[in-house]
């Protein structure tokens, strides 16, 4: 039996802000990468991440939905940037709008695969990100975690990840 939508559920249009967590996850030196399947952002690459859960904390909801996104178990560390996600539609009315929590995140285990949210994943070196058409801000969380990593922890330990290549 179908229940009605609570509409301060609502993604689109929402009532009140949407929590989000995402994550920058580094694999050898470069940055996983997921294409959207769904709006906002439909169709463009981001950094993997999704709306927190009731109940969840920020670090539960982050390696549930890097999980969810792309097969990969993670390890949460710091937290990278908070900040809004507003998007208003042609009438000036907010049509989304998140407060996202993003953190770096370094894999432990799994085996990289597009999830049931995501078309595509890729893996990115940080020198060529201009070709997936990121957003400004994603690029941004991007170079603030590669500031924040310990080069020696990127990675997560050999062989924990299926498919990524070992040091």
């Amino acid at each position: 039996m179908a229940t009605e939508r609570d509409p301060d559920d609502s993604r689109q249009y929402p009532r009140r802000p949407i929590i989000g967590v995402g994550a920058v996850v580094l694999i050898d030196g470069r940055v996983l990468l997921v294409r959207r399947r769904f709006e906002p952002l439909a169709g463009q690459w981001s950094l993997p991440g999704g709306s927190l859960e009731v109940g969840e904390t920020l670090e539960a909801g982050v390696v549930r939905e890097i999980l969810e996104e792309t097969g990969l178990e993670v390890l949460t560390g710091p937290i990278i940037e908070v900040f809004d996600r507003i998007t208003h539609d042609d009438d000036g009315r907010v049509q989304y709008h998140f407060v996202l929590v993003d953190y770096l995140c370094r894999p432990v285990g799994g085996t990289l695969q597009a999830g049931s949210d995501v078309a595509a994943v890729a893996l990115a070196d940080p020198g060529d990100l201009d070709r997936f058409g990121l957003t400004e801000k994603a690029a941004a969380v991007i170079a603030r975690a590669l500031e924040l990593a310990d080069p020696d922890a990127e990675a997560g330990p050999r062989g924990a990840v299926a498919g990524a290549p070992s040091r």
